[in-house]
């Protein structure tokens, strides 16, 4: 039998201590012939990265203690490695490169003159040694990126192998050692504007011989070898993310077609392809934001046809004759999954400990929507569902439309209890690839460029009004949220724009120039292309920055924010309360003290999610199912 309630106060299978301590984001692989070793960041922890290793009893921890996470970039990235028995990692505490092949972990590197002032990413085996990108923090200036070369038992200091350009990734030693390949990018670019591909010849005393591939403004991602030493790399010269070999001066593309086998790099380490011990190319690759594994032969890319699988978190690790690859899909968590040669499939190990009925499960579908400039934009839309529960005849589900951050990033239909948190009890929600979403080619990537808070701002309204439109959510009970550039989506969405009846705003960008001031090095340049070039853009950064116009917000606005955020900082928050605090429009605010972007401590998720959904209840005239905490609106 269904019961008839409210929207959104139907009870949910999913609790916000669920959300916390039920779920782990997967944070690298690698493998060590058949030894395999993971990262996964627990929000139950703190925000720790685990490293856990496959065992016949099941997985386990390595080191109880021990936080294997890099905060190069500030964001991060995989920075441990294994190869011949040995293992190496970058501890969260001191950001030093540790030996850990004991009870203990050892320290590898330096202890640096400042507090975490030398950060360690990209890590990979060469013999005895290990090759990494270091971000040195310790002078008075911008911190200094450098290839470095580093005994793996801490027995010399590290040696500085390559250096001088702004930034540096994915260091990438040919099979027999002689030579190393790797990506390198100057300001203003990101490194998936136009990046470079860089090889020289390995020796004891250094790097000889360095050469550049011949470019055309292209982003090269993701060197590798094949097993005969030919290089490989992923670049978008086509317009697309495709594999090609390198000869000489030239590329041959491996597989010339509209998918993206490539992934922008926000994080060190990802990876979407490789080579099997014969030199079978395995890959993964995405169409219209949906992903696939396979392999790439004759031009052709062979779907392996997992079933259920759709999404991937940018993880992979390539083993002899067996890839491990963290993949999930809309009724599938995410899970770590080891794939033969022929298709054959075993989970390794599973995202999420919280069993939800699959009638109670939203799967999500691909829509696509008119919106500015004659284009078609993306999204996922996920009905409301559950296995108990139904709304009143004649009446249509509130609307949360989800805004990604990045901005260039995607979201992609992968089961999420963040997402079923919410469908569960009543609301439909609208996942939103804007323009400048990965996954759908360099021209929808590129759209982006100089209409940051424009484009992206309209798509996600679109979207709302078209899922209005066709009758499929209630059009006054529409609220829009996002963390970081999509918390800037939702204030720009709710300073510029009418159609949300309410917005939740997760460290949340609200002014331009001050975020580009004060935030790191890795995006201090990003708003040129965002933007423009300055002092040329300043205008129209101040014209796009909420916090110059936050007297216009009208509709009540949840403000989160992590008062020790080094990426947005707390002032931008503050100011958009104080002005809505002077106009009398009803808010609420959120300073998680000790928390920092990422907002990551179980508590501090708890908190958030009860207070959303709370404030939601209030203005929508429902009562949230459960014991929710409630929020105090101010100005109600």
């Amino acid at each position: 039998m269904t019961s008839t309630s409210p929207y959104g106060s139907w009870p949910s299978p999913i609790t916000p201590a669920m959300l916390a301590g039920g779920q782990v984001s997967y944070w690298g692989i690698t493998a060590d012939g058949d030894d395999l070793v993971w990262g996964e960041f627990r929000p139950s922890e703190a925000g720790r990265v685990a490293l856990v290793q496959r065992t016949v009893d099941g997985p386990r921890d390595l080191l109880p203690d021990f936080s294997a996470r890099t905060l190069a970039h500030e964001y991060g990235g995989v920075s441990f490695a294994m190869s011949a028995g040995k293992m190496v990692a970058a501890s969260l505490g001191d950001q030093r490169l540790h030996r850990l092949d004991g009870d203990a972990p050892v320290p590898i590197t330096p202890d640096p003159p400042t507090p975490r002032g030398w950060r360690y990413a990209d890590t990979v085996f060469l013999g005895d040694d290990v090759i990494a990108v270091r971000e040195d923090h310790t002078g008075d200036g911008e911190a200094v990126a450098a290839i470095v070369r580093v005994a793996a038992d801490g027995s010399v200091e590290p040696e500085v192998l390559i250096q001088g350009h702004d930034f540096y990734a994915a260091p990438t030693p040919s099979p027999d050692g002689a030579q190393l390949a790797w990506i390198a990018w100057n300001h203003p670019n990101m490194p998936w504007d136009h990046t470079e591909l860089w090889v020289a010849d390995l020796t004891g005393d250094g790097v000889e011989n360095a050469r550049v591939l011949p470019t055309d403004g292209e982003a090269f991602v993701q060197p590798a070898w094949s097993p005969d030493g030919s290089l490989h790399v992923v670049t978008d010269r086509t317009g697309w993310w495709n594999i090609h070999r390198v000869e000489g001066d030239l590329l041959v593309n491996l597989c010339d077609a509209q998918r993206e086998f490539g992934d922008p790099a926000w994080l060190f380490g990802f990876r979407t392809y490789g080579f099997l011990g014969d030199g079978t190319l395995v890959a993964l690759s995405a169409e219209k934001g949906v992903w696939s594994l396979g392999t790439v032969t004759d031009g052709t890319f062979n779907d392996f046809g997992l079933p259920g699988r759709a999404s991937f978190s940018g993880w992979m690790a390539i083993g002899d004759d067996r890839v491990w690859v963290a993949m999930g899909g809309p009724a599938l968590p995410t899970s770590i999954l080891e794939v033969t040669a022929d298709g054959h499939v075993e989970v390794v190990a599973t995202s999420t400990s919280v069993d939800v009925p699959p009638t109670a499960v939203s799967t999500p579908r691909a829509i696509e929507f008119p919106t500015s400039d004659d284009t078609t934009s993306h999204a996922f839309f996920y009905p409301p569902t559950s296995a108990t529960h139904a709304g009143p005849e004649g009446s249509l589900p509130p609307l949360l439309v989800m805004s990604h951050g990045g901005p260039t990033s995607q979201t992609q239909a992968s089961f999420n209890l963040g997402i079923q948190f919410w469908t569960t009890r009543g609301f439909a929600v609208a996942d939103v690839n804007y323009r400048g979403s990965t996954g759908f080619g360099r021209e929808y990537r590129n759209s982006l460029q100089g209409r940051w808070g424009d484009v992206d701002v309209v798509d996600c309204v679109r979207a709302a009004e078209y899922l209005a439109g066709e009758g499929l959510v209630d059009r006054d009970h529409m609220a829009i949220r996002g963390g970081s550039a999509g918390g800037y989506i939702t204030l720009c969405a709710m300073t510029f724009h009418d159609t949300f009846a309410a917005g939740a705003s997760y460290c949340g960008v609200a002014d331009i120039q001050a975020l580009m001031a004060t935030t790191h090095k890795f995006e201090s340049r990003y708003d040129e292309s965002l933007i423009g070039p300055m002092p040329e853009a300043a205008q129209l950064a101040h014209d796009r920055s909420p916090i110059h116009f936050a007297d216009r917000i009208s509709a009540p606005l949840l403000v989160v924010q992590g008062a020790e955020d080094p990426i947005v900082t707390p002032d931008q928050a503050e100011v958009m309360v104080d002005a809505m605090r002077v106009n009398g429009v009803p808010h609420a605010y959120l300073l998680m003290e000790g928390e920092d972007h990422f907002l990551a401590k179980s508590e501090t998720v708890v908190t958030t999610r009860e207070a959303e959904l709370s404030f939601y209840g209030q203005l929508f005239g429902f009562e949230p199912a459960g014991e929710i905490s409630p929020v105090k609106i101010e100005g109600r």
